[in-house]
């Protein structure tokens, strides 16, 4: 361990951006369309940074609670207009990262979900609706959710630089409007895109007058580290994005330590494509999967893994039709040679398993790319070995899936693991109805959401989203990380108040309601004063 050479960039602890202490290295960005290093080096900090962090944290937790929820959304709503202001310099930074392109992916869809998202947070915090508020004037009862004054640790996964990105993303947006203070685990995939965000975050927070340890950031620390600081019990909670194995790892630390663990971990995604729908437009549907499933190099967590496809003309004709579609198709850019050799390792799985490739299978270069790839597999097989046919491919790699009938599909729906998303697709003509009913049924349990229709691949930041489901999908099958207020509800505590005096109690739980918050009151969601509930305004 060594201090800080003068050429790595500084951490931002406690209000202040300084030198690593104690590093345990430092390392670069990679370009993964050349995978060459490019930009500065960035610090992997020791237990000296980490512990300061927490420390930090902790030392302003009772003060951020008590802030005034105006401060909260002026500068959740400040901070998004800077991402806004600075689109040139952001999209730049993440495209040289990640290879993502700059139109549209980054510049016109990531980066307005990214500030729109804050400002729903903000909507939320000044709305009072993540908190919930409920009156039992008879019992002499109230309850809301509440700040979990402890910090809250965001680890941010690699294939979002922006609406995930652990300073910026729906984690960091959900926990600070909880008016928890954040300290963010940045990906070492994209950590020039983060220092930027950093840096507007922390102006923002200025402006905004909340303490200078409310946000804080570090790049990197090695996995024992991690471990130890999801452990630590001064923590309030802990979300995280990402690959299975670490999370499962943070998790069980958390766990030892009675610290909440949000974590995304894995998701197939399946499809299930029925008869009718295939006759009617299967060459169509062919074309659409290919490109859900190619869309950002398949490196999306609602990619659609699997696909459920009958036997029959229609069904062969359909893979017929998607097997040219990925073959014809140039390699795609993954996100590093990590995402390259885990993806290499998944498909010798599925294979071992009894999975036929179909077209493509390898790497290539330059950089880091791999070959769009499909692969097929009989229902009795992965009947028998479910587990290794769930392994996740993450990258441009899809599984198909064929059965014999809609009875059979109903059973496969049965065998699978939880997910973020399960996929119908029917015929106009109705003539798939009872098929869907039927495998609807076993699927609904199994994922957080159920679509039709249209391929998974994306998510929609609105109140009515789950992004969250079933494990292994989730830690947790109530809690969705997009949507607000429902996200902001995984970093709060449900506060309960038993004929405490009105003065004593929290604004929203009040008799008066002068700033018209909707309030369950004695059954009936209102805006009313206590008194005047009877009228109520539903």
């Amino acid at each position: 361990m060594s201090t800080q050479p003068s050429s790595v960039r500084p951490v931002l602890i406690g209000g202040d951006w300084r030198a690593a202490q104690a590093l345990h290295g430092h390392f670069r960005a990679e370009d993964p369309a050349q995978g060459v290093a490019i930009g500065p080096e960035f610090p992997v900090s020791g237990a000296a940074d980490v512990q300061a962090a927490l420390a930090a944290a902790v030392a302003v937790a009772d003060e951020l609670a008590a802030m005034p929820p105006e401060r909260i959304a002026a500068f959740l709503d400040s901070y998004a207009d800077a991402i806004d202001a600075d689109v040139d310099t952001l999209v730049a930074l993440a495209h040289a990262e990640t290879a993502l392109p700059k139109e549209p992916r980054l510049a016109k869809v990531e980066l307005p979900r990214t500030s729109g998202q804050l400002r729903q947070a903000a909507q939320a915090v000044r709305s009072y609706a993540w908190t919930q508020p409920v009156i039992d004037t008879v019992a002499g009862l109230r309850a809301h959710y509440a700040p979990l004054a402890k910090p809250v640790l965001v680890f941010g996964p690699n294939n979002f630089p922006f609406a995930f990105n652990a300073i910026a993303g729906s984690d960091f947006a959900s926990a600070i409007a909880a008016r928890n203070p954040v300290i963010a685990k940045a990906h070492p995939s994209h950590p020039a895109t983060s220092e930027r965000l950093a840096q507007l975050a922390h102006t923002a927070l200025r402006q905004a007058g909340l303490p200078a340890a409310a946000v804080q950031m570090l790049y990197h620390f090695d996995h024992a580290l991690g471990a130890a600081l999801a452990g630590d019990a001064r923590l309030g909670a802990i979300g995280f994005t990402g690959s299975r194995a670490g999370g499962l790892a943070l998790k069980a630390a958390a766990d030892a330590a009675g610290v909440p663990a949000y974590v995304e971990l894995s998701s197939v995604n399946p499809v299930f494509l029925l008869p009718g729908v295939l006759a009617e437009r299967g060459t169509a549907l062919a074309q659409e999967f290919f490109a859900s499933c190619t869309m950002g190099s398949g490196q999306f967590c609602t990619n659609p893994g699997i696909v459920v496809v009958p036997n029959g003309a229609a069904g062969d004709a359909f893979v017929e039709a998607a097997t040219a579609h990925f073959a014809a198709a140039a390699p795609n850019v993954l996100f590093s040679r990590g995402v390259q050799e885990h993806l290499e390792r998944s498909l010798a799985t599925l294979r071992a398993a009894g999975a036929t490739c179909l077209t493509g299978g390898a790497s290539a270069g330059p950089g880091y790319r791999f070959q769009p790839t499909l692969l097929s597999v009989d229902a009795e097989t992965f009947l028998r070995e479910p587990r290794a046919l769930q392994t996740e491919a993450f990258g441009p790699v899809g599984l198909l899936l064929r059965a014999t009938d809609a009875a059979q599909m109903a059973e496969l729906a049965r065998a699978f693991e939880g997910n973020l998303t399960g996929t119908l697709y029917g015929a106009r003509d109705s003539s798939d109805d009872a098929a869907w009913a039927h495998i609807a049924h076993a699927l609904r349990p199994r994922v957080g959401r159920l679509i039709g229709n249209k391929m998974p691949t994306g998510v929609a930041v609105s109140p009515a989203m789950n992004h969250g489901g079933p494990y292994p999908s989730t830690g947790h099958p109530g809690f969705t990380a997009v949507g607000m207020p429902a996200a902001i509800r995984r970093f709060a505590a449900l506060h309960s108040y038993d004929n405490v005096p009105e003065p004593q109690l929290p604004t929203e739980l009040r008799d008066h309601n002068p700033g018209g918050v909707a309030r369950l009151i004695d059954g009936h969601w209102c805006i009313d004063d206590i008194g005047n509930h009877g009228d109520h305004k539903e």
